[in-house]
């Protein structure tokens, strides 16, 4: 009797999806609504929104044709100096010492670190520039790795945010909003595009820690928000147990798990009937991802089978578990197999003092690995359809915090200007986008705002960011908020 109701209930599935929306098929089913727990287990992309949704948005249906079809976000917390990396600026080394111009900071916001400062000395980068690639994008000596790959990168020169401290400028970037408990852009992505793989999640979160001063990272960051948790980022840890409790307990086997989940969802199925929760429904979801990702969470999680090319292109830590270079390996095998987000958290990059040395710690962790993720997808032929950005919540001051000498002086937060890079996924390569003042305090030209950043974002995915909406509490929201717009000038 089991079989055969499966069997008509499948066959009524694969008729709605062809010829009805989800808010009809639910409405129509004959077998009762009790069923749709079990029909997750069937087709687990059916149900990856909250019934009622559908008016909002159209999902698992791009807007228009994508360039990109997954991300890698390689996110640098902290705050990493635009000063040090990509934006050169000669003149403040030049004017070294000599007081920062009230006519160029006029009344911009500080923080109470350096508000009560009663000088403001220009301090100019320690590390020298040069040009590189056909492009002829400055670089600094810190990332030399980079400046192997800078015709691969668009360089975004004209960042700004609307955020000064570092918890509400990284959830800003994450989430388009400075308050927590919003759906992070993972999040957006999973319940706008839904998943390539079945057998993994649709968006991946990967930790690593620097060896400069950490801002910690925490779950609000990827977390669904309003959205269903079935699109909540999943965590690999560094270690033997990648993702923690997927393990079956001592005593079961693959066999017992099997027969307790669907035991579990025909209880949960009787529990929809009763109180029509959908996070029910995604619950049961959520058993059925771990179970299948018993299997390919080991398999994807392997390093000791990469060649002895790609570890030398990613260095040796690459193979040290839960360093920043093994998760940008980790990132490129998570994206190979079909994870429609991967971001990456590497922390330290906070240098309020000690900069020349703490940061020159910090870039050597990350320049290699995150230059050889660009060879290495290019080589695969992956980089046209991944999008990589890297960069971090806010820059630094040209102003020095704190004690200065020649070799030794800190920066402060400033949300005002900074540098991040993209690569891949319908992005123009080889081109620097935007531009500050000769003392690298204001934007001169080309702005680029972070709900522009993710407007773009989705752009390239085949998403009108305008109309990727949810309706929570009366209102519809969106990852851009009521602003944002595509910056057309750097796609490809």
């Amino acid at each position: 009797m089991k079989k055969k109701l499966d069997s008509n209930f499948e066959k009524e599935v694969r008729e709605a999806q062809l010829f009805q929306n989800r808010r009809q098929f639910l409405s129509s089913l004959s077998i009762g609504i009790g069923s749709v727990a079990l029909g997750a287990l069937l087709i687990p992309d059916l149900f990856s929104g909250k019934p009622g949704s559908q008016e909002e948005f159209e999902k698992a249906l791009p807007h228009f044709a994508p360039k990109a079809k997954r991300v890698i976000y390689l996110f640098q917390s902290g705050g990493v100096s635009q000063l040090e990396s990509f934006d050169h600026k000669p003149r403040l080394r030049e004017m070294m010492g000599q007081d920062l111009p009230a006519s160029i900071r006029g009344n911009q916001r500080l923080t109470g670190m350096t508000a009560g400062q009663a000088k403001f000395p220009l301090v100019g980068s320690y590390f020298d520039f040069a040009q590189y690639g056909q492009s002829r994008a400055w670089v600094s000596s810190l990332f030399p790795y980079m400046a192997k790959v800078v015709d691969d990168l668009c360089i975004i020169r004209s960042m700004h945010t609307d955020a000064i401290n570092h918890d509400p400028a990284i959830t800003f970037f994450q989430t388009g909003s400075q308050q927590g408990s919003r759906a992070s852009m993972g999040a957006w992505l999973s319940y706008g595009l839904g998943s390539e793989n079945q057998n993994l999640p649709g968006f991946c979160v990967l930790v690593s820690k620097g060896k400069g001063n950490g801002q910690g990272v925490y779950s609000k960051l990827w977390t669904n928000g309003f959205l269903d948790s079935v699109h909540q980022g999943v965590q690999f840890m560094g270690g033997p147990d990648p993702v923690l409790y997927l393990n079956n307990p001592e005593g079961t086997d693959k066999m017992s798990r099997r027969k307790l989940l669907d035991k579990l969802a025909e209880l949960n199925s009787m529990q929809y009937e009763t109180f029509g929760d959908p996070e029910i429904t995604a619950k049961v979801q959520q058993y059925e991802m771990a179970y299948r990702m018993q299997t390919s969470v080991p398999e994807v999680t392997d390093l000791s089978k990469e060649p002895d090319h790609i570890i030398k292109m990613y260095g040796s830590e690459c193979l040290v578990p839960g360093t920043y270079a093994a998760n940008c390996l980790l990132a490129r095998k998570l994206s190979e197999n079909g994870v429609r987000f991967v971001q990456l958290y590497h922390q330290g990059w906070d240098q309020h003092g000690g900069l020349p040395s703490e940061m020159a710690l910090q870039a050597k962790d990350v320049d290699q690995a995150s230059a050889a993720l660009i060879t290495d997808l290019k080589q695969r032929g992956l980089l046209d359809e991944t999008l990589v950005i890297w960069g971090g919540e806010f820059g630094r001051t040209n102003y020095c915090q704190g004690g200065l000498t020649v070799d030794n002086y800190g920066r402060d937060h400033h949300p005002r200007c900074f540098s991040i890079w993209m690569a891949g996924g319908g992005i123009k390569p080889g081109i620097v986008y935007g531009e500050t003042d000769e003392l690298g305090y204001n934007i001169v030209k080309n702005p680029v705002h972070v709900h522009d950043f993710h407007a773009t974002i989705l752009h390239t995915l085949g998403i009108d960011h305008e109309k990727l909406t949810y309706k929570h509490l009366g209102r519809r929201y969106r990852l851009t908020d009521v602003a944002g717009n595509v910056v057309k000038d750097i796609l490809a």
